[in-house]
């Protein structure tokens, strides 16, 4: 984990005015030209995301998202060797989190039930609201005590019926609906991302989080975690991967599986799932 960059120093007065002084910085991630911090002061904790090279432009583009979304506050600026951005810090576990009891063996199944109808209703209040969140992963979901679940990570985010980032070439693969992978493939730039979309990856979030592993079993179809990205797009895309037959999970897990294998069409809207998963009891 690098260390914290002086020169972003109005990252952290941004911070302060949440957070009060003084404050303390903890390293969270660094990965892809991508850091974040937790930063904590007497009156709260805030996010410090810092964005260098070519994730720069992804961090101003996530800045400029959440700008426009309502409920989320955020403070913005260009430093030396990049992009920052500081939002208040959202308390509470992430769905994998919510999730892990039941993963062990040690009961939690009510907790992973409301957490997984939590998370499918606030992608579809975000639906709802016109957006398109495009990166569903375990990770991006935050569910509060109180029972509200806020989404993370809106780099790959757009307004409907605004113009696409100028380039897409997918985020988590294991959660790339088919047609986003075609798409990705064949061209041309840039890939409109969907909601449907969303919702295969939301149904492939609650997936993993369940089974603990990704929802396609590479194996069946001759590919392997060494086989080259593009590769398993292609195979993703073409809808060569197979479903995994891991099942802990049947009574939630019959109402994943149909959204996984559906045609983008056909699938369920993220409403339509929460009250899906909703009638499950056991």
């Amino acid at each position: 984990m690098g260390k914290y960059p002086a020169e972003a120093r109005e990252a952290v007065k941004a911070a302060k005015a949440i957070c009060g002084s003084p404050l303390a910085l903890a390293p969270i991630s660094d990965r892809r030209g991508t850091a974040v911090w937790k930063a904590t002061g007497p009156d709260g904790a805030a996010s410090i995301k810092l964005g260098t090279g070519e994730a720069a432009e992804v961090t101003a583009r996530e800045a400029s998202v959440l700008d426009e979304l309502p409920g989320y506050a955020v403070t913005a600026g260009r430093y030396t060797d990049g992009v920052w951005l500081v939002t208040p810090w959202l308390t509470g576990k992430s769905t994998w989190g919510r999730f892990q009891p039941l993963r062990k063996g040690d009961g939690g199944r009510d907790g992973a039930h409301d957490a997984a109808v939590g998370l499918c209703r606030a992608v579809a209040d975000l639906h709802a609201d016109g957006w398109v969140h495009g990166d569903i992963q375990p990770q991006h979901g935050i569910h509060h005590k109180d029972g509200t679940v806020r989404l993370l990570d809106f780099a790959w985010s757009r307004k409907i019926g605004s113009t696409p980032w100028t380039a897409f070439s997918g985020t988590m693969i294991h959660l790339t609906a088919p047609e986003l992978a075609a798409r990705i493939i064949t061209g041309p730039q840039p890939v409109t991302t969907t909601q449907p979309a969303d919702v295969y990856a939301l149904a492939g979030t609650l997936w993993t989080c369940v089974t603990g592993k990704w929802p396609l079993r590479y194996s069946a179809a001759g590919l392997s975690w060494e086989t080259p990205l593009w590769k398993r797009r292609e195979a993703i895309a073409a809808r060569a991967v197979p479903l995994s037959r891991t099942s802990p999970w049947p009574a939630l897990q019959d109402h994943l599986r149909p959204v996984l294998l559906a045609e983008p069409d056909d699938r369920p809207t993220a409403a339509e799932l929460a009250k899906l998963l909703e009638t499950v009891t056991g």
